[in-house]
């Protein structure tokens, strides 16, 4: 797949959404192209991961993983799987995926990532931000379905999240790049 089109891909995902193209771009450039063969564990539920996977090509199943509704759940392009271990150490991923078919992807390591925020802190506070607001709004419809639910297991009023923009915006220090 051409860069632009990867970068298009990143571009359309939450957490990438408001980099600019040429931070998008050097991800692509640091990422590793990787082809599944069918029948190949793509990521395993349980297993510690140090890289995320933005599926390319059709033909991954998510094979097991909480709320699985069927035997195996189709994976489209697109997708991010395993986010948080590109983010942070000692990540377990939730879910089992698997190649049925041959399946394209970009490998993008926790490694590589680091490293392109030690050179360019403000892709880090971009990051930063953009959790912090998907964050705040999971914490707000998890107090919505509380209030729905009638809220009488609480004692106390929980206090509102910060507005994202008072959010920290600084991730921990990447590791040393030798």
């Amino acid at each position: 797949m051409a860069a632009d089109n990867l970068v298009s891909a990143l571009a359309r995902l939450p957490l990438f959404q408001g980099l600019s193209t040429h931070q998008l771009a050097e991800i692509v450039r640091h990422a590793e192209h990787v082809v599944f063969k069918p029948g190949a564990v793509i990521i395993e539920e349980n297993a510690e991961g140090d890289a995320a996977y933005l599926i390319v090509s059709s033909g991954a199943v998510r094979v097991s993983g909480p709320e699985l509704k069927e035997r195996m759940e189709p994976i489209p392009p697109g997708s991010l799987l395993g986010e948080s271990a590109m983010l942070i150490d000692a990540t377990a991923h939730g879910s089992t995926i698997v190649a049925r078919t041959h399946v394209r992807g970009l490998r993008i390591s926790r490694d590589a990532l680091h490293a392109q925020m030690a050179t360019d802190p403000t892709l880090a506070d971009h990051l930063v931000q953009n959790i912090a607001r998907r964050l705040a709004r999971m914490a707000e419809e998890l107090r919505e379905i509380d209030g729905l639910l009638g809220g009488e297991a609480r004692d106390t009023p929980t206090p509102p999240l910060p507005p994202a923009s008072k959010a920290p915006t600084t991730l921990p220090a990447p590791p040393a790049v030798h």
